[in-house]
């Protein structure tokens, strides 16, 4: 429209779209694969998470910790020495046993075969399996000797009690390797040098002990 030589252009309206729509479009624009191809997984959103969480626990235990990150590592060191301390001084844990097993295999062997196996495991530094075949070779012998009846399915503690009432004088040390026994099969304790040893030294001791009869035999 022209009045007096000035041009008069009505004015387009602005294109308006409802709240809701828009966003709806936007979501189902921004949902689209090629937005999200360089986003981390779910996994690494998790580890993420995790180093800053660890990152600020550290960051405040240096700050609450006197002299800062050197006084948060003296401290550190300090409580590894003590757990080390108490560990030699307590040694390995122990588990305890759950349920003492029988003495021998189904393996019949001589107190001959025992001794042989002990002393090639000891030679090898097997010491676990040292101990538990001489203590086979000790209530084997005992029995070979007829100083205790063969029975399937003794354990070591039995065979240790009944031998102690024919040789009251080792009834200690029959325990003991008994204990040695269980500890090393059962209880989870590795076998050493010194145990075997003790458990050898037993051994070669009762061959040569004269047993306490009683009852009728003798």
């Amino acid at each position: 429209m022209s009045q007096g030589g000035l041009v008069i252009t009505a004015a387009t309206p602005p294109v308006t779209t409802p709240r809701d729509a828009a966003r709806e479009a936007a979501e189902r624009e921004l949902s689209k694969r090629m937005y999200h191809q360089n986003d981390p997984s779910p996994l690494q959103r998790v580890l993420d998470r995790l180093w800053e969480w660890l990152g600020d626990f550290f960051d405040r235990a240096a700050g609450a910790t006197p002299g800062g990150t050197v006084g948060l590592v003296a401290v550190v060191l300090l409580a590894a020495l003590a757990v080390g301390a108490l560990w030699w001084r307590l040694g390995t844990p122990r588990r305890a046993v759950t349920a003492a097993g029988t003495l021998f295999d189904e393996r019949a062997r001589t107190a001959a075969d025992h001794r042989a196996a002990a002393d090639t495991h000891a030679a090898a530094g097997r010491w676990s399996e040292a101990v538990r075949e001489r203590m086979r070779a000790v209530v084997r012998s005992l029995e070979e000797r007829a100083l205790l009846d063969p029975r399937p399915g003794r354990t070591a503690d039995e065979a240790a009690a009944e031998a102690a009432a024919c040789l009251p004088r080792h009834a200690d040390e029959l325990r003991a390797a008994a204990r040695a026994f269980d500890d090393v099969t059962y209880g989870g304790r590795t076998g050493d040098a010194d145990t075997y040893e003790r458990l050898r030294t037993l051994d070669l001791t009762l061959e040569r002990a004269t047993p306490l009869l009683t009852g009728p035999t003798a």
